[in-house]
């Protein structure tokens, strides 16, 4: 099914990614009539959020809105979702695009219970790419708990093939197919979403931060896997080096970010997201202590107010400095932190048994470019497209969820005006 062949749809849209931004474009324009083809490089929907432990300010989980969103998708046969597939070629103007989408073979097929019995056998591990690295798979893994699709994927470059097969055998319902070919699929529609989302900014480049070098030194989106019920440590925030429960936490704001080594722009949300990590610790925790270091926190209209509600925590400080370096005390697997105390000048050192690093926001197309005439600034970002193309979310800009949402809505919008009007011109 579907290799080679053309599916022709007018009114047809294609969102490209399937994050926040992807899903609620393909909504928001199906539900008031357009056919949507939901195209998605990883083998589930979500994107980062699905990743997330809570949103702030409200603190409430993201699996709360994904289901809502999931459910919305799966009674809307307007929308085809097509995981594993990337773009390969865009053609055509405004109202009459020609799209070439390569399909990845799941080698699973939609006999697919996830009951899990192929994973039990599995002889084969795998780093989870979903945990950040936290833990393993099998070669043979459902995403997340509440992946969509709700199917076993097998990550071809860690599994044996036919030499192994013992995920064959185990299978009662003939799900698992090792020789599933790749396809391409063919699209003519109307318009294109662009919602490619983003990536945290590589932390092994920042060398005097010791991400690369000490265990103990985490990123923020591995805080959130951690601090995840359906995380790798089921939601207990422990060391990585030891699974010790962490008694003081160092969170470093803009690790690599407004850095003319690296990340020049600030990306407007890691602020936010320390502190809510900051409550994380707290909550189980409260005697813990935990230090920010910041050089300005970024905390507009009423996210002031959840700002201030985490200053009042005890045993929470809050130091504007730029951090030096941090050091590990190879005894303890403990860090130290070198800083500059701005407010007072002078250089202080902390101990800590735990490091989480604010990294920023990296669109996606850095490394992977949309094939269609388009336009980016000098950290990929997008910045114009040609009439019929538009782009959302972090493809534009750093943005956090609800911004995300807002934004996706109104490309939906511009989408569908673009259509109406590349059909009244003829």
């Amino acid at each position: 099914m579907w290799n080679g062949e053309t599916i022709t749809s007018p009114k047809g849209i294609l969102v490209i990614g399937g994050g926040i931004s992807g899903i609620t474009a393909a909504i928001e324009a199906a539900e008031v009539g357009y056919e949507v083809f939901l195209v998605e490089r990883s083998p589930y929907l979500g994107g980062k959020v699905a990743q997330m432990n809570q949103y702030f300010p409200k603190l409430c989980p993201p699996y709360c809105g994904l289901e809502i969103n999931f459910r919305r998708i799966k009674e809307n046969p307007r929308i085809k979702i097509f995981t594993l597939a990337e773009v390969e070629d865009i053609s055509g103007k405004e109202g009459n695009y020609e799209v070439t989408v390569k399909l990845t073979p799941r080698l699973v097929n939609n006999n697919c219970t996830a009951c899990g019995k192929c994973a039990e056998v599995c002889p084969v591990e795998r780093p989870n790419d979903f945990n950040f690295g936290l833990d393993k798979t099998k070669a043979i893994y459902l995403p997340h708990p509440m992946a969509l699709p709700m199917k076993y994927v097998i990550d071809r470059d860690s599994c044996l093939g036919k030499e192994c097969a013992e995920c064959v055998a185990a299978c009662p319902y003939d799900a698992i197919d090792l020789e599933m070919p790749a396809k391409r699929l063919n699209l003519r529609v109307g318009a294109v979403i662009l919602a490619t989302g983003w990536k945290p900014y590589d932390a092994t480049r920042i060398d005097n931060l010791g991400f690369s070098k000490f265990p103990n030194v985490i990123t923020n989106v591995m805080m959130e896997r951690l601090a995840s019920p359906n995380g790798p440590t089921q939601g207990r925030i422990v060391r990585p080096s030891d699974g010790k429960e962490v008694k003081s936490v160092a969170f470093i704001q803009c690790a690599g970010s407004r850095d003319e080594n690296h990340l020049r722009y600030c990306s407007g949300v890691c602020c936010m997201a320390s502190l809510k990590q900051a409550t994380y610790v707290k909550e189980q925790n409260p005697d813990a202590r935990v230090i920010i270091f910041y050089i300005d926190v970024r905390a507009l209209g009423t996210l002031e107010d959840f700002y201030s509600r985490v200053q009042t925590y005890g045993n929470l400080s809050l130091v504007r400095g730029k951090v030096a370096r941090i050091e590990e005390d190879p005894e303890t697997g403990d860090l130290v932190v070198e800083a500059e105390d701005t407010s007072s000048g002078k250089v202080i050192k902390e101990k800590v048994e735990m490091v989480v690093l604010a990294t920023g926001i990296v669109p996606t197309t850095t490394e992977t470019k949309i094939p269609a005439e388009i336009t980016y600034d000098d950290y990929g970002f997008i910045v114009s497209e040609p009439p019929g193309i538009y782009s959302a979310g972090c493809s534009k800009r750093p943005a956090d969820v609800a911004t995300s949402v807002r934004d996706a809505t109104g490309a939906a919008l511009k989408a569908i005006q673009s259509m109406v009007r590349a059909r009244v011109n003829g």
